[in-house]
């Protein structure tokens, strides 16, 4: 049965059993500030177990596309090293919403484990929760009476709370689970050993496939637990096991779900995959993080310096380690490599072949950027070798750690350099700086969580800001968050008009109004499907009845910018081709900014035809044509554009200003129609990653404030140059005039520097058979003192030169030295240069002939020819 197969049977056996077959969610969390990336496949439904929000349907299956590598769940250290964890992985899951309980899960899982998969019943264990006294939690009886009617009690195991209650971290919903455990090893050990005895012992043929948890509780900030509204049931099962249990394989990378990729990697590397362990380990490495880098870039992450982005770019940079390592992959490799990975997945996840070139740029991009960085890297290295070996051959900690977190090279890969140039890494000292670090990231990010004081339970937030800019509003419920440098109070009302921040449309201020206080609100935001009403205090009476009222002046300056986006998006489409998707947007008050996939930079004469079709539309006072609750293939059907990596629902919004100019599935608030925008101009175009371009633009009143700003400047520039008219014809001639006069004074610097040159020629003062110069001189430039130091080596032999100079207001120091010196006289330009920078409070280095440094202490620049003068003689032994 190959890995389709058993994805398909996994569905149809529950939609058999009235589930819902429904969507993978976004890699990518967006509403959820707890999360990063999806690490379950129970996130997605994190509302409906707190009773935040009906579910929709009572039962439900789906493939959850997940990533664990950042915060409670993170298995990226051991990826590649063993056959069973992976970063980007399928979750195969089937849920209740207050339906079935722990008998029908159990029930089914057997059956299809056993009777569909046909999986040994003598290869498979059970795990129950043994009851834990901390949290007064008592033995999972019910759970373990249902399974003694389908497996002998001896392979039922009692499990700890570490092994056997399932949750998804700190706070939030938890439970009781009951695991089921695969024996896979050969006939001949499973003799020697008991399975049971290797149960949740890390052995790598003996592992967990299924986790039944029975959600019964929610963890709050303060460690209790309550019990949930409902109890549900969340499962889930890891599928590339599964495919290795099915399949009969010892280890996940062995089964169809990976084996196309790997053999791709062997045969583009020249290896044998199996053949050699460090090679293999790469080849997984590679295999595996090629899934979370293109699927969380197809739903919308792009590497970056923080936060996800830093993740993702963590992951790739780990991939191209590996293959520069052990697979002498010098060139972008991963980007050829996502190719392979989209073929396979079209069928199951079709987000990522409809988005190949675009994800293929992005990371080919990242990898020749990262690759320079290695380069950079082992040039920083060798240029240290010197030093190193003076300290007894060993790489310091600090060094090492900026390796780390500069270039991108792991602990592991400086040590293998230093191995090879003889060097060690004082590797405790690295674990101080990383440790370090840690704390201060900790320190940065520390936050306090209250639970939420509930006043009124069962009551889901109804937002009417579409129609309304107030409303009659009740507090139901509110929470204190404390960070290390505010505290802030998070505020749910029954009903709002308030736009919590979504889509890229920045969250309303306003006023939440009582008979006897008025409290701000700052911004709104949005946590799964909770509306926050953030405010710096909380009202004195939280049960009054609130007037809720948005700064309207606000609001409206943003629905003109937001409604001016889609208009853009449209007009890029149609000047620069159907491959442009939005990538990203930011709107606010002030200025919108959209992000789009483009591989090139949009011509002046592109943005003004842009511009003059969005005005052209805004001229039309085209009508806004507002659907709501439209069941989402019928959207999809009226053309509508969805943006990859978002989440929709069965009903979703649609936004239309002219059928056949812009149509698009949007939450965000809009015009009445196209005319109230006023006036639309882009600011700027930009490069933000590879593949993705960005415009910046302004509408309405700060669109006129634009131009007006740029008339002036202009009409100053007009004053300046004392024309009217052909007012580039007089810059044109300004910059040619500026051109002549900077040759002349070229050539009067460089017959400066001839004079100069052969002054300091015959000061040359004879050390026996040494010409020794060393003076302090006035150039203009770092270029003009290499030139006259290179000069002079012309002009005299056997010379050792010392030129010391103030350029720009800070002290250079340049060391020549003719090839007779350095090879007959054992002297170093680098070594000599490095020790007269400490007259400067500075550093330096180069080459043995030729040298230079700088510093911070101009007033040191006196003493640095009497310096040398000293050093050379004592090298000299006179």
């Amino acid at each position: 049965m190959n890995s389709a197969e058993i994805r398909q049977k996994f569905l149809d056996f529950f939609a058999s059993k009235q589930h819902q077959v429904v969507p993978s969610a976004p890699i990518v969390v967006k509403d959820d500030p707890t999360l990063m990336f999806t690490n379950a496949g129970m996130n997605q439904f994190k509302d409906y177990f707190l009773g935040n929000k009906p579910a929709p349907y009572k039962r439900a299956v789906d493939t959850q596309k997940c990533l664990r590598v950042s915060g409670k769940h993170n298995d990226l250290e051991e990826v590649g090293y063993d056959t069973y964890h992976h970063t980007m992985f399928e979750m195969l899951g089937n849920w209740s919403f207050g339906d079935y309980f722990k008998k029908e899960a159990l029930e089914w899982a057997w059956e299809l484990l056993t009777e569909v998969y046909q999986l040994p019943k003598d290869r498979l264990y059970v795990s129950v929760f043994e009851g834990d006294e901390k949290d007064n939690l008592v033995k999972d009886q019910d759970a373990f009476d249902i399974w003694k009617t389908m497996i002998s009690e001896e392979r039922i195991l009692f499990g700890s709370k570490k092994d056997n209650f399932w949750e998804m971290g700190d706070t939030g919903p938890c439970g009781p689970c009951s695991e089921i455990h695969i024996d896979l090893r050969p006939e001949e050990e499973r003799a020697k050993v008991d399975g049971k005895d290797l149960v949740n012992n890390d052995h790598p043929q003996v592992v967990e496939i299924w986790n039944n948890v029975f959600m019964e509780f929610n963890r709050l900030a303060d460690g209790s637990l309550v019990k949930l509204p409902a109890q549900h049931v969340d499962t889930g099962m890891g599928f590339e096991r599964l495919c290795m249990a099915i399949q009969g394989k010892q280890s996940n990378y062995d089964t169809d779900a990976f084996q196309p990729l790997i053999q791709f990697v062997a045969q583009e590397a020249g290896v044998k995959y199996g053949d050699d362990e460090k090679t293999d380990i790469a080849i997984r490495v590679m295999s595996d993080h090629i899934r979370a880098i293109a699927f969380a870039i197809a739903d919308g992450q792009l590497p970056s310096n923080n936060k996800a982005g830093y993740v993702i770019r963590r992951i790739l940079r780990r991939a191209v380690r590996y293959g520069f390592t052990f697979l002498n992959f010098k060139k972008p490799f991963l980007y050829r490599l996502s190719e392979v990975l989209a073929n396979q997945m079209a069928h199951v996840f079709p987000e990522l072949k409809q988005q190949l070139s675009f994800v293929q740029r992005v990371i080919e991009e990242e990898e020749n950027a990262f690759l320079r960085t290695l380069d950079n890297g082992l040039k920083r290295l060798d240029a240290l070798e010197d030093k190193f070996k003076e300290n007894n051959s060993t790489i310091d900690g600090k060094t090492a750690f900026e390796l780390y977190d500069t270039f991108g090279f792991p602990l592991d890969l400086t040590a293998l350099i230093a191995r090879e140039k003889g060097l060690t890494v004082d590797e405790a000292g690295f674990d101080v700086e990383m440790e370090q670090q840690k704390n201060r990231s900790r320190n940065a990010s520390t936050t306090e969580q209250s639970d939420w004081v509930v006043l009124q339970s069962d009551v889901t937030t109804e937002f009417i800001g579409y129609d309304c800019d107030t409303s009659d509003s009740h507090i139901v419920r509110y929470r204190q968050v404390k960070t290390k440098n505010k505290s802030e109070y998070h505020i749910v009302l029954d009903k709002t008009p308030f736009y919590a921040e979504s889509g890229g449309q920045v969250g309303d201020q306003g006023y939440l109004i009582s008979d006897s206080e008025q409290v701000e609100v700052l911004d709104t935001r949005k946590e799964n499907d909770l509306i926050l009403h953030i405010t710096a205090k909380l009202p004195q009476n939280t049960e009054a009845s609130f007037r809720s009222e948005i700064d309207a002046a606000r609001r409206n300056l943003i629905r003109k910018n937001h409604s001016a986006t889609h208009l853009l998006h449209a007009a890029l489409r149609k000047v620069l081709g159907d491959h442009v998707q939005q990538r990203g947007s930011l709107v606010n008050e002030r200025v919108l900014r959209f992000d789009f996939s483009h591989f090139a930079k949009v011509e002046d004469a592109q943005l003004r035809e842009i511009e003059r079709i969005v005005n052209e539309r805004i001229r039309e006072s085209i009508p806004l044509d507002e659907q709501r609750n439209v069941p989402v293939d019928e959207a999809k059907g009226m053309g509508a554009m969805a943006l990859f990596g978002e989440k929709y629902g069965e009903f979703v919004r649609v936004i239309t200003f002219g059928r056949e100019h812009s149509v698009e599935l949007c939450g965000g608030t809009h015009v009445y129609n196209t005319g109230q925008i006023g006036y639309f101009k882009i600011v700027s175009e930009s490069s933000v990653a590879a593949g993705v371009r960005r415009i910046e633009a302004v509408t309405a009143t700060a669109a006129e404030d634009f131009v007006q700003q740029q008339l002036n400047e202009l009409n100053a520039v007009r004053e300046i140059l004392a024309t009217q008219n052909n007012i580039s014809g007089a810059v044109h001639k300004l910059q040619e005039d500026n051109k002549a006069l900077q040759k002349q004074l070229e050539q009067f610097e460089l017959k400066q520097l001839s004079s100069l040159k052969e002054s300091l020629a015959q000061k040359a003062q004879s050390l026996n058979d040494v010409n020794f110069v060393a003076e302090k001189v006035e150039v203009s430039s770092s270029d003009y003192l290499k030139k006259l130091a290179f000069d002079l080596r012309q002009a005299v032999d056997n010379l050792v030169l010392v030129l010391a100079s103030e350029i720009d207001g800070k002290p250079q120091i340049a060391v020549m030295l003719s090839d007779s010196i350095v090879s007959d006289k054992n002297l170093n330009a680098s070594q000599l240069v490095r020790e007269l920078a400490k007259e400067i409070k500075g550093g330096g280095g180069g080459q043995p002939f030729y040298a230079t440094a700088g510093g911070k202490d101009t007033a040191g620049l006196a003493s640095v020819s009497a310096k040398a003068l000293e050093l050379v003689k004592k090298s000299l032994n006179q």
